[in-house]
């Protein structure tokens, strides 16, 4: 292990033991507390926000379903993951023919060449099937190396109630999730800019291909983006989604929304045709009216004589500061003093200067988090980076961290801690051991004692 990988840990460790001490917060009870005047006829249904996967609103969520289209979601996910978007999809025989008969599709041949980035949006406009069949077999190979990455994947993402077994969301008993799970996947596909662009996009034109000598036009089929048969559905906020539907999925509708700075992901499943952007909508507004969403910047200290929310540190600390993108999202009603927080050990792959992680929680809720980094950790240093420009240095003033020396220090103060815990542990089966040791040893010594026998018991009596 690193040096800086060992201090990160322990100042992980320590901020959670400050954390504990400091959180001093009453827990403000989610009934009294939380909005919870909307419903709808979806079955299952989510609202959660894109930037913290903070739940908005949710009925059923765990509950399973079939997915139909939606998961297509996840086939996109996949590919946009591993796949460059000018690579080359060859239509198999098995894409063209191998899915359901009068299915959503947009008439690909046998041997007709695609690129990923036409494919993609094949797939995710018009829902069309073989493409999404295509897809898989040119990512993985086969459809069975396919679904196991989607699998895998729905795991790593922290899905609970989820199982693939094809590309394109075709009736399948071992084809399901639930609204949560889906909402996890649909965050983690927006978080990919190329896809947020394809299911925002009202209409692509897929040019001549070595098949088809006129292009192919594609309208997208969410009717709160596009007019693609009425405008009854229009929302002005929506950012795109996808739709699904199969007889015994029902309606189900993945949207993106955006309004006051704030994105949400809304997830309805098991609905009825029609009443899916009905409720998306009627679920948008009330949460867009009742939360808001505030920079854990604003409001957020960590002063030594802070005992409030956030105090763990010093303010004014060279080694530790809050991560600036750090967000939550409370009811309009709450105020961020209402908030409760912890401190958790968190290393962000991405990020080796991420130390730990404050995560904020109201009504019983999860509702935000911030990373925890190393001060200068944006600064790109050189051993004589401190000192003045005449004598070779740069001039940048600040307090240079020895990561390796303090690292050894607070190694050094656990080991010898856990020696003296060890030692204590052990002092009394170590004088129990001497004191046996004596007495084998030991000649009996006469003592000032008399019997007196009573009533036939023995008892003794000092002279």
């Amino acid at each position: 292990m690193s040096f800086r990988k060992l201090i990160t840990k322990l100042l992980a460790f320590i901020l959670l033991f400050n954390s504990l001490l400091l959180c001093d917060v009453e827990t403000v009870q989610a009934e009294d507390y939380w909005p919870s005047g909307v419903d709808v006829v979806a079955e299952s249904a989510i609202i959660m926000e894109q930037e913290t996967g903070t739940i908005l609103y949710s009925k059923n969520m765990d509950e399973v379903h079939y997915p139909a289209s939606i998961t297509k979601i996840m086939t996109a996910l996949i590919v946009l993951e591993n796949c460059q978007l000018d690579e080359t999809v060859v239509f198999s025989a098995e894409a063209v023919y191998g899915t359901e008969l009068g299915s959503s599709s947009i008439a690909r041949d046998v041997n007709e060449e695609m690129t990923v980035e036409q494919t993609l949006y094949g797939m995710m406009l018009e829902s069309a099937n073989e493409c999404a069949y295509a897809l898989g077999e040119h990512v993985a190979g086969s459809m069975s190396a396919f679904v196991d990455m989607m699998n895998a994947k729905a795991k790593e993402l922290g899905c609970k109630n989820t199982h693939f077994n094809n590309s394109n969301g075709l009736p399948d008993e071992e084809h399901y999730t639930s609204a949560y799970d889906m909402a996890l996947i649909a965050r983690a596909a927006y978080q990919i800019p190329k896809f947020a662009e394809i299911v925002g996009t009202k209409n692509y034109t897929i040019p001549p291909t070595n098949k088809h000598s006129d292009p192919t036009p594609l309208n997208n089929h969410h009717q709160m983006l596009h007019y693609y048969k009425t405008n009854k559905y229009i929302y002005e906020p929506c950012l795109g989604g996808k739709t699904g539907y199969t007889v015994v999925a029902g309606a189900t509708l993945v949207t993106y929304a955006k309004k006051d700075g704030m994105t949400l992901i809304c997830v309805v499943m098991k609905d009825t045709v029609g009443e899916q952007y009905t409720d998306t909508t009627n679920l948008f507004e009330y949460c867009f009216n009742n939360f808001s969403k505030y920079s854990v910047a604003d409001f957020a200290s960590i002063s030594e004589n802070d005992t409030d929310v956030t105090g763990i540190l010093s303010e004014n600390s060279e080694l530790i500061k809050i991560d600036k993108n750090g967000l939550i999202v409370i009811p309009k009603t709450a105020s961020v003093l209402d908030v409760t927080s912890t401190v958790e050990p968190f290393t962000d792959e991405n990020d080796k200067s991420v130390v730990g992680q404050i995560r904020y929680t109201y009504a019983d809720r999860s509702v935000g988090q911030a990373n925890l980094k190393f001060a200068n950790a944006d600064v790109e240093s050189y051993p004589f980076d401190n000192l003045p420009v005449e004598k070779g240095g740069s001039g940048k003033e600040y307090i240079q961290v020895d990561y390796p020396k303090i690292g050894l220090s607070i190694l050094a103060v656990i080991i010898v801690i856990l020696i003296i815990l060890y030692i204590r542990s052990k002092s009394s089966e170590i004088l129990l051991m001497k004191h046996r040791f004596k007495s084998k040893h030991a000649r009996p010594q006469k003592t000032n004692m008399t019997i007196i026998r009573d009533n036939g018991k023995k008892h003794r009596r000092r002279r």
